[in-house]
């Protein structure tokens, strides 16, 4: 894998003390120490209206953010668990895009009291819906008991991010040369859909 993997780390949180963005912050500095090239979307600070079908679709103001989205080979998902699924402000973030996704990996982080397992759930929907792969475990965390005063604390959830960030770079990087691959070539697969806009 020569190429650099680049990754969209996502904070799914707008709460202004975010443990969610502490985790997020915490795998993206260590997919940048192994390599990768890490760009972070803080759903607080993009401007990122909701989805209207009518007009979304066509409009300029989320043109820049599709580049980032169409650039990344995977995605650090980070969300709260509200009422056993995604925020509001995740989920409006994945329905901006679609084919974006198609062929790339997903690896959520849920902030729950009650292991968020519901909603890792409907992340693997959404990335199956999506046509991209998705970590085939969990990682969640409590706050209070994981992440501390803006540091991840607990040794145990620490070498879980490493497991996981070493996934990221290995599968998200097999994926996208395999994505890549698939793209330029002829043999029937469900990127085939793609390579005449590509």
């Amino acid at each position: 894998m020569s190429e650099t993997l680049k990754v969209l780390a996502v904070v799914g949180s707008l709460h202004e003390k975010s443990v969610t963005k502490v985790v997020i912050n915490h795998v993206a500095e260590g997919l940048r120490e192994t390599g990768s090239e890490v760009d972070l979307l803080d759903l607080a600070e993009e401007n990122l209206p909701l989805v209207n079908t009518d007009s979304t679709f066509s409009a300029d103001y989320y043109g820049p953010l599709k580049k980032r989205v169409q650039r990344a080979d995977a995605f650090v998902l980070g969300t709260p668990d509200y009422h056993g699924s995604v925020s509001g402000a995740l989920k409006n973030f994945t329905d901006h895009f679609w084919q974006e996704f198609t062929g790339k990996l997903f690896a959520p982080v849920v902030a729950s009291h009650e292991k968020g397992l519901t909603v890792h759930d409907q992340l693997r929907t959404i990335a199956r819906q999506c046509y991209a792969w998705s970590l085939p475990y969990a990682v969640s965390f409590e706050e209070k008991k994981d992440v501390i005063n803006g540091e991840v604390t607990s040794d145990s959830f620490r070498e879980r991010l490493d497991m996981m960030i070493h996934d990221i770079r290995v599968y998200g990087g097999l994926l996208a040369a395999q994505r890549t691959a698939d793209l330029a070539g002829k043999d029937p697969s469900f990127m085939a859909r793609l390579r005449e806009k590509n």
